[in-house]
């Protein structure tokens, strides 16, 4: 319909659009390539917003959009031969703007609806929620064919358009090149400026808007050249746009849970981050799908009512009796997220040095401002926005425990979970020293917990786990010297009179929640490490026993 309605109008446009394609014709190549790309990589945060960044969702938003430019190079070749005019080249590319610039409008109330699915599936994953998930995940996926196949149909255009005003047929492969070389500098353009600069500062929706503006107001100007005032006809098109905006666009992605108030939203350069305040004054932090709580912050107690964080307190307390709190003298935690952890040792140890590890900077500054991630409420504390195995290398320290809680549901980074990662946390524990993880299971799939299990069973000379209750967390630790399960009970007797009651309660019900460990065959190295593998497969056997169950 779209290549109909353009064919016929470029056709009535003959003789004021019959003068050649100049050289604007590369400017127009060049932020076509470059919105393209742009596209791309905002497609995958908008659905890492809600369905997270997982190797399925790349290869689904990476393939598709595969897919959609190889039919735009078919077709566009095809569309070329058939109304080979400036007119019509510049009318794909506005509607290809249009489009991608209602992508994120359109998707938006989808996108809303799955998060609210996701956000409750947790603890119960049902199987509604999970077809309702999987629905909107495909459904902005095909939002996309139209305007990238649009885009795709740009360069082949272009040749043709450029081939035309050159009889010399011996310069054919001197113009394709230098338009396909213009196209893909434009990619490279578009492939950095989203995520580094854009998406942090202005969000994923609005970036989409700003580069399908810019390719608007570059295709404009082309129909401007050659049909005149005959191209203000065009100017419905961002009208539709502004108004769309503005009717979709207030509210936030994930409206906060009942009872709750959102006290913080923002894009950064690696998630979706909330921060949320239920009606007790408790605070949550949320990333992304919302599938998780990344830190939690309590205004009259450092208790954390059981949560995967207490259990992080129970590591150094596997090491032979007696071990006290004095044993304890420094500890580094990769994926501090909003200090959780940190906060309890620093209510436990009182200031003790703790240097914590979060890769997105702006997760720290909201743990400054609602979770007392700061010098001033943690004195001991020192923070680094870094990749966690990158920054634990460069720290030359000896610590009593490190803690690795970088989980995003369900995956953990691949490169925290391998031989030669447990090796260089070995390099860095004091002679007494532990390591702990957080890892991901299901109430019958532990794959992931046991393969973990064996690769640190390569480093360490003993494993310990405990399941965290209500929750699809197992608390992995590794200990320096050789240890028994039963040193935990046994340093919790031993526990003097004045020990703080955070550390009695989180020994107690580590305790309670031992549990056997089983080492698998699998072994994660750095050449060979399929964590995401084993969760997907981990998900969909829960998904499909959850729909036979139902």
């Amino acid at each position: 319909m779209i290549s109909k309605l353009i064919f016929n109008e470029s056709t009535v446009q003959t003789t004021i659009s019959n003068k050649p394609a100049g050289k604007y014709l590369y400017l127009a190549i060049f932020t076509s390539g470059m919105v393209t790309l742009a596209v791309e990589l905002s497609a995958s945060r908008l659905l890492g917003n809600v369905f997270g960044s997982s190797n399925i969702v790349w290869a689904n938003v990476i393939g598709l959009i595969l897919l959609y430019l190889t039919a735009g190079y078919f077709i566009g070749g095809r569309w070329a031969d058939r109304s080979p005019y400036p007119t019509t080249f510049y009318s794909i590319l506005l509607w290809g703007a249009f489009l991608s610039a209602l992508i994120p409008l359109v998707s938006r109330p989808v996108l809303v609806t799955a998060a609210t699915a996701m956000a409750g599936a947790e603890a119960t994953l049902a199987s509604s929620s999970a077809t309702q998930a999987i629905g909107s995940f495909i459904s902005v996926l095909v939002l996309f064919s139209i305007p990238v196949t649009l885009l795709g149909c740009a360069s082949p255009f272009a040749i043709r358009l450029a081939l035309a005003n050159d009889a010399n047929l011996a310069h054919t492969g001197k113009i394709s090149g230098r338009i396909n070389a213009i196209s893909t500098l434009g990619s490279l353009i578009g492939t950095y400026l989203p995520t580094i600069v854009l998406i942090p500062e202005l969000g994923t929706v609005r970036t989409f808007l700003l580069f399908a503006g810019l390719l608007y107001t570059v295709a404009f100007i082309g129909l401007w050249q050659h049909q005149g005032r005959s191209a203000l006809r065009w100017l419905w098109m961002p009208l539709v746009i502004g108004v769309l905006a503005y009717l979709v666009l207030s509210g936030p992605l994930r409206p906060p849970f009942p009872g709750a108030t959102l006290l913080y939203e923002k894009e950064s350069q690696y998630n979706y981050i909330q921060v949320q305040q239920d009606a007790a004054g408790n605070r949550y932090l949320y990333l992304n799908e919302g599938q998780g709580i990344h830190s939690q912050w309590s205004p009259d107690t450092y208790s954390d009512n059981h949560r995967t964080w207490s259990f992080f307190l129970t590591a150094p307390y596997f090491n032979a009796v007696p071990t006290s709190p004095t044993g304890v003298k420094s500890i580094a935690i990769v994926g501090l997220a909003g200090g959780t952890i940190a906060r309890q040792y620093n209510s436990v140890y009182d200031s003790i040095p703790i240097d914590g590890i979060e890769i997105d900077g702006d997760i720290l500054d909201a743990g400054a401002r609602y979770f007392d991630l700061n010098s001033e409420m943690m004195p001991g504390l020192t923070t680094y926005a870094q990749d966690g195995r990158y920054m634990l290398n460069h720290l030359d320290k000896q610590y009593s425990l490190i803690a690795v809680d970088a989980y995003r549901p369900p995956y953990i980074p691949w490169h925290l979970t391998t031989v030669e990662f447990f090796q260089e946390i070995r390099n860095r524990l004091a002679d007494n020293g532990v390591v702990a993880i957080n890892v991901g299971r299901t109430n019958t799939d532990r794959r992931l917990v046991d393969a973990l299990t064996a690769t640190m069973s390569q480093v360490f000379p003993t494993i310990h786990a405990m399941d965290v209750p209500q929750s699809f967390n197992t608390i992995l630790v590794a200990t320096l010297q050789p240890t028994q399960s039963v040193n935990l009970a046994a340093n919790l007797q031993n526990l003097p009179a004045d020990a703080p009651e955070l550390l009695r309660d989180s020994l107690t019900w580590g305790v309670q929640q031992l549990v056997p460990i089983h080492a698998s065959d699998i072994i994660f190295t750095d050449d060979h490490a399929p964590v995401e593998t084993l969760v997907d497969s981990l998900v969909l056997n829960l998904l499909l026993s959850t729909n036979a169950n139902n």
